[in-house]
């Protein structure tokens, strides 16, 4: 089954900042709940793992994350990722990130992806994919968020210039506010969705 989803996310950051987390590949894995990069296979390949717990249950998906492309001058990022777990079930990515600046001088996050999934989460259709998803791209965003406003702005790359020090972003160093990936809020997702369902209330939108 596949779902796409675009994706725009406000940021109270300069755009500098923003991009500085997402031009990090490690960077952007911390702010994932749960994800871990484990091994750097080559310069734009890594193999990791991400971590869905519910209750005392969890669940464990090994898999690649290749960076496709880096543009520096347009802010954009370009990643695939593959996953599976052990009971068979897989999932691919495909994903455009931008950093793009806004009126106001701050910035906001463009997403647009293209995921496929196998197996057991194949049966839950497209309609609750896409909302699972928005519950994990919420908590992601949160933490994207923490870790950008932690950058050092233009201003005070300025000041740190004139008074000596070198003048470079500091890396992000906030730590993310949720570092496991929530299933209770994926389930009850599912649950708010299944409702929607059986009542009448969706639609033939995806």
């Amino acid at each position: 089954m596949e779902v796409s989803l675009t994706k725009q996310y406000p940021l109270a950051v300069q755009a500098d900042q923003a991009w500085a987390v997402l031009r990090d590949l490690k960077a952007v894995a911390s702010c994932m709940p749960g994800a871990e990069l484990t091994e750097q296979v080559d310069e734009r390949s890594y193999k990791g793992t991400v971590k869905v717990k519910v209750g005392p249950a969890s669940a464990l998906f090994g898999g690649l994350v290749e960076v496709l492309e880096v543009d520096e001058v347009n802010k954009r990022m370009s990643l695939r990722g593959k996953g599976a777990d052990k009971g068979g079930s897989s999932a691919s990515m495909d994903l455009v990130a931008t950093i793009e600046a806004t009126p106001d001088g701050k910035s906001q996050l463009l997403g647009d992806a293209k995921v496929i999934v196998n197996g057991k989460f194949a049966q839950f259709g497209g309609r609750m994919m896409v909302q699972v998803s928005d519950v994990i791209l919420a908590q992601f965003v949160e933490n994207f968020r923490a870790s950008a406003a932690n950058v050092s702005t233009d201003s005070e790359l300025a000041a740190a210039s004139l008074d000596g020090a070198v003048a470079t972003p500091a890396a992000p160093t906030a730590p993310a506010r949720q570092t496991e990936l929530n299933g209770l809020a994926i389930l009850w997702s599912l649950i708010k969705g299944w409702f929607k369902g059986l009542l009448g209330g969706g639609s033939n939108k995806p």
